[in-house]
């Protein structure tokens, strides 16, 4: 896995310097091609949290899948639920456990330290998602937070000065993670970091989003899932595609369900923003807590 981890991550690497600035001829943004990305590649590495629910239900001692389903749609109901009534706490709260999130599963390696420490690393790893965008694209950012009704990022303290200290420190922090590991695990550090850089500094904020979330974030967990399946890589590829189909397909139509809906209130770009964003977080937080779920009773036995 570590080689393959490597030559993902140098293929992003030089496909973040090809793609970006060619994208600068184009006068265009592709939100509707950033939508289609996500609903294809994005959502689809968790299309086999099904299948890792009947795992957590053994563990508990329960056998129908009827009870993972009712859990797991409820989560997301009730992220929507808040989302609506208090949304700037709730995609506060959001970007707090989706930059942990994608601090943890970007880490191509086992990491261990004392609880606090690992998380609040993997935090600040994964800060540099959210903080990029909003030091190099702070006007475009923002406008995408104004849709979803969330100012908190309008505050003084979010300055340049303060931006800057951050990544810093989302950048220590990686280099931190990778101590004491080979060249090629410090290596993927610094090229999905300067990655994010690239992106961000060409591309649009959502545009940059969707390449990383669905090219590096998306694409490596589904890789990880591919060899948990089988050690044949095609082997594992095909049972991947044909598990995670039936619930992508789904989630895809409840999204575009849903946009045709919103549709009707609001301006078909402003629809597809509320859908992506508000939809992902319905989605993170069960997806977060049941790795969280599994990982911690895997532990116990």
């Amino acid at each position: 896995m570590e080689s393959i981890n490597f030559k993902h991550s140098i293929i992003f690497f030089n496909f973040c310097i090809l793609i970006s600035p060619f994208y600068l001829m184009l006068n265009f943004e592709p939100i509707i091609f950033c939508l289609f990305l996500i609903l294809i590649l994005g959502i689809s590495h968790g299309a086999l949290d099904n299948i890792k629910g009947k795992k957590l239900l053994k563990l508990f001692g329960l056998k129908s899948i009827i009870y993972f389903y009712f859990v797991y749609i409820f989560i997301s109901l009730l992220i929507i639920t808040l989302w609506l009534v208090f949304p700037n706490t709730v995609l506060f709260l959001f970007l707090v456990v989706a930059a942990y999130h994608f601090g943890k599963e970007d880490t191509v390696f086992s990491f261990k330290r004392s609880f606090f420490i690992s998380e609040c690393l993997f935090f600040l790893k994964g800060s540099s998602v959210i903080l990029i965008p909003l030091l190099l694209q702070r006007s475009a950012t923002n406008e995408i937070f104004t849709i979803l009704n969330f100012e908190v990022f309008g505050s003084p303290i979010f300055n340049d000065q303060f931006l800057i200290i951050m990544l810093c420190l989302s950048f220590i922090s990686s280099l931190f993670i990778s101590n004491k590991k080979n060249i090629n695990l410090k290596a993927i550090m610094v090229m999905d970091f300067l990655s994010l850089i690239i992106l961000n500094f060409f591309l649009t904020p959502i545009l940059a989003f969707t390449i990383y979330f669905c090219f590096l974030h998306s694409m490596r967990h589904s890789i990880s899932l591919v060899f948990e399946l089988d050690k044949s890589f095609k082997l594992g590829l095909k049972k991947f595609i044909n598990r995670a189909i039936p619930l992508t397909f789904v989630t895809g139509v409840i999204f575009l369900f849903t946009i045709y809906f919103l549709n009707n209130f609001y301006k078909l770009d402003e629809a597809i923003y509320k859908v992506i964003f508000i939809g992902l977080a319905s989605l993170t937080f069960p997806h977060i807590l049941l790795e969280y779920l599994l990982e911690k009773n895997d532990k116990r036995t």
